[in-house]
C-alpha cells in the first residue's frame, strides 16, 4: 500500500514543475516513503530515488526521508541495511546541492541529538561526513552554520564518559576516541580554508577563523581539560594525545600561534573586531589547559623559540595558574598543579630575583597553592613539596621578602610554621663559613625575627590552634641561642633577647598556665560527669563540638595538657640555655 502511494505521487509529480508541488504531495511522499523504509522496502525506494527522471522530486522532497533512514542505519539490524545506506548517501549528495542546504543541515543536526553514549557515538560517526558535505556546499556563507554544527557536536561529545586508564583508551570503551578522530576529519577542510585565507591575507572570511577558534577553545575545556593524557612510553598510540596535537595545529593554522596563546597574559592584547570580548575569545581555563599540554606533555614544544627562558615561561604560566587557582573544579586544580610544578622544575634554584615579587602572582600563587592543599585537599605532603620548590627558586633577598609577606597574610598556623622552619634553614645556611649574607643575619634579620617571635593574641592566644607556629618559633629561638655566640651576635639575637622576653616568652608562659588551668578544670568536670552520662557535649571556647563519649573527651583533654607540657619544657630549656650562654 505505502509503496503504491509512493510510486503514484512520484509519477504524478514527475510531469510537474518544481514549484507546482502541493503540500499534499509533500505529505504523501514523506509518509509513504517513511513507511516503505520502516516496512523493509528500501530496495524499491532506492530504485525510485536513483531514477534519473525523479531527481527534481528527490531534490525537493527527499530530505524528509532522512530521519527514518538514520534510525535504521543506527540500529544496524535491518537486512536491507546496504539499500538504506545507498538511499541515504544519494539523498545527501542530491540535497546538498539543492537550493535549501540549510534546511538539510538543520535536519541532520536534529538527528544528532541522543542521550546514551552508544547512539551518540554512532550518530556522530554516521552524520559528521554528511554534515561536512552540506557545509562545504554553503561556500563563503558557511561560518555561522559551521559554528552551530560544531557547538551541537561538542554538546554531544560532552555526554560521553571519559577514559581514565590506559586500557580504556586502548579499547575505546566509551567511543570518545573514535568521536575525536571523526571530529578531526570533520574540521580539516575548514581549517585548510582558513589557513589559505591567512596565507593569501584574505580577511573577508574572519568569521570562519572565529568559529574555529571557539571550537578549539571549547575542546580545550572539554574533553582535553578533563582527561589525563598518557605519555608515549605508557601508550605508544594515543588517540586523545593525537587529538590534542591536532587542536594545537589547528590554532596555528588559523593564525593563533601556540606561543602567543601561552604568553597571552603578558603580551599586548589583540584588538579583534566583532562581538567576542577578550575573556570570551580566550577563556582562562582553556588557556591553562593549553599551557599544560605544552609544558607538561610537551605538545607543540618545537614551535617555541629557544630565546624564551624558563623564568619567562614561568612568569607566563603563573598568570594562567593564578587565574584558575580559585576554581573548585578538580580537573582544573589538577592541571594547574602539574603546570605549576613542571614550570618550577625548569627554573634554576636561587635564580628568581626580588623584583619579581612586585608581580602579584609570584606572591599569591605559592600562598594560595599551599593553603588550598592544607585546607581542602588530602594531599598535604604534595602541597608542601611544591611550596618548598617555589621557595627554593627565589634568591636570598626574594626569600626574605616572601617570608615577610607570608607571615603577614597567611593567617594559617601550619603555613606560618612551615615558613618559620624555612627561615631557620636560611639562617643556618647564612651562618656557615663562606655563606654570609645581609638578609638572614644582622640588622635585616631582626625585623623578620620580631614577626616570628610574637603571639597573635598575646597571652590569650589559642595555643592548640597556633601550635605549629608556636613550636617552630620556639625551635627557631632555641636554635639561635645555641648556634650564635654572645660575643659574635651574628643574628642580633643577644641584643634583642630582652624584647623577645617581653613580647613572646612571658606572654607564652602566661598563656600556657592559663590554658593548662582551663583544661585541668575541664578534665576534672569530665571525670565527675562520667559517672552520670555516657555521651557528653563538649565546648571549646564558644564553639560546641560534636557529641563524644566521655573516654574520647578525656583522651582529648589529656592530649591538650601534654601539648602544654611540651611547650613549657621547651621554654624551660631556652631559659637554661640563655643563662648558660650569658654566664660564659
Amino acid at each position: 500500500m505505502a509503496l503504491e502511494q509512493l510510486s503514484d505521487v512520484v509519477q504524478r509529480c514527475v510531469t510537474l514543475p518544481n514549484d507546482s508541488y502541493t503540500t499534499e504531495d509533500y505529505d504523501v511522499f514523506t509518509i509513504a516513503g517513511r513507511t516503505c523504509i520502516e516496512e523493509g522496502n528500501s530496495a524499491q525506494v532506492l530504485s525510485i530515488v536513483l531514477d534519473e527522471k525523479n531527481q527534481d522530486i528527490v531534490r525537493s522532497m527527499g530530505w524528509n526521508l532522512l530521519p527514518p533512514l538514520i534510525q535504521v542505519l543506527l540500529k544496524k539490524e535491518d537486512k536491507n541495511l546496504s539499500h538504506c545506506l545507498a538511499v541515504f548517501n544519494h539523498l545527501i549528495k542530491v540535497c546538498s546541492s539543492a537550493r535549501q542546504p540549510k534546511e538539510l543541515l538543520i535536519g541532520l543536526l536534529e538527528q544528532l541529538e541522543q542521550d546514551d553514549p552508544e547512539p551518540i557515538a554512532e550518530s556522530l560517526h554516521l552524520l559528521l561526513n554528511p554534515l561536512q558535505k552540506v557545509l562545504l556546499c554553503l561556500g563563503s556563507r558557511k561560518a555561522s552554520s559551521l559554528g552551530m554544527s560544531l557547538s551541537s557536536v561538542l554538546d554531544q561529545v560532552a555526554k560521553l564518559p571519559l577514559p581514565h586508564t590506559k586500557e580504556q583508551e586502548e579499547d575505546d570503551v566509551f567511543s570518545l576516541c573514535r568521536c575525536c578522530t571523526d571530529l578531526t576529519d570533520f574540521v580539516r577542510p575548514f581549517v585548510h580554508e582558513a589557513r589559505q585565507n591567512n596565507l593569501n591575507s584574505q580577511n573577508d572570511n574572519d568569521e570562519l577563523r572565529t568559529e574555529l577558534l571557539k571550537f578549539c577553545m571549547k575542546t580545550l575545556s572539554h574533553p582535553l581539560l578533563e582527561v589525563q593524557l598518557k605519555d608515549p612510553d605508557t601508550l605508544a598510540v594515543s588517540p586523545l594525545r593525537n587529538f590534542a596535537t591536532e587542536i594545537l595545529n589547528t590554532l596555528s593554522a588559523i593564525g593563533e600561534p601556540v606561543p602567543s596563546l601561552v604568553f597571552q597574559p603578558l603580551l599586548k592584547r589583540k584588538q579583534v573586531p566583532g562581538f567576542l570580548e577578550e575573556e570570551v575569545r580566550y577563556p582562562k581555563e582553556s588557556l591553562a589547559c593549553l599551557a599544560h599540554l605544552v609544558f607538561v606533555h610537551h605538545l607543540a614544544a618545537d614551535t617555541f623559540p629557544s630565546v624564551f627562558s624558563p623564568v619567562f615561561s614561568l612568569r607566563c604560566n603563573m598568570e594562567h595558574i593564578f587565574e584558575c587557582h580559585f576554581s573548585f573544579d578538580v580537573c582544573v586544580f589538577t592541571i594547574i598543579q602539574e603546570l605549576y610544578e613542571k614550570s618550577l622544575v625548569r627554573v634554576e634554584d636561587g635564580s628568581l630575583p626580588a623584583d619579581l615579587l612586585e608581580i602579584k602572582t609570584f606572591l599569591q600563587v605559592p600562598q594560595v597553592n599551599v593553603l588550598r592543599h592544607l585546607l581542602l585537599c588530602p594531599q598535604r605532603t604534595r602541597g608542601l613539596k611544591v611550596f618548598q620548590l617555589s621557595v627554593d627558586k627565589f634568591d636570598t633577598e626574594a626569600k626574605y621578602n616572601f617570608f615577610q609577606y607570608m607571615l603577614k597574610t597567611s593567617n594559617h598556623s601550619g603555613v606560618e610554621g612551615y615558613v618559620i622552619k624555612n627561615i631557620k634553614n636560611q639562617i643556618d645556611f647564612a651562618l656557615r663559613p663562606g655563606n654570609s649574607n645581609t638578609w638572614f643575619e644582622g640588622v635585616h634579620l631582626l625585623p623578620l625575627l620580631r614577626k616570628v617571635l610574637t603571639l597573635p593574641d598575646g597571652p590569650e592566644t589559642d595555643l592548640l590552634q597556633y601550635l605549629d607556629r608556636v613550636m617552630e618559633s620556639l625551635n627557631l629561638l632555641r636554635y639561635l641561642i645555641i648556634r650564635d655566640k654572645v660575643t659574635e651576635n651574628q643574628t642580633g639575637i643577644w641584643t634583642e633577647l630582652y624584647k623577645i622576653e617581653d613580647a613572646f616568652i612571658k606572654p607564652l608562659r602566661v598563656g600556657v598556665n592559663m590554658s593548662r588551668a582551663h583544661y585541668e578544670r575541664e578534665l576534672h568536670n569530665t571525670m565527675e560527669t562520667k559517672r552520670k552520662e555516657s555521651v557528653l557535649s563538649v565546648s571549646v571556647g564558644d564553639e560546641k563540638l560534636p557529641n563524644m563519649t566521655s573516654e574520647s573527651q578525656i583522651q582529648a583533654l589529656h592530649s591538650a595538657l601534654h601539648t602544654f607540657d611540651m611547650i613549657e619544657s621547651v621554654l624551660v630549656r631556652i631559659e637554661e640555655l640563655t643563662e648558660v650562654k650569658e654566664t660564659h
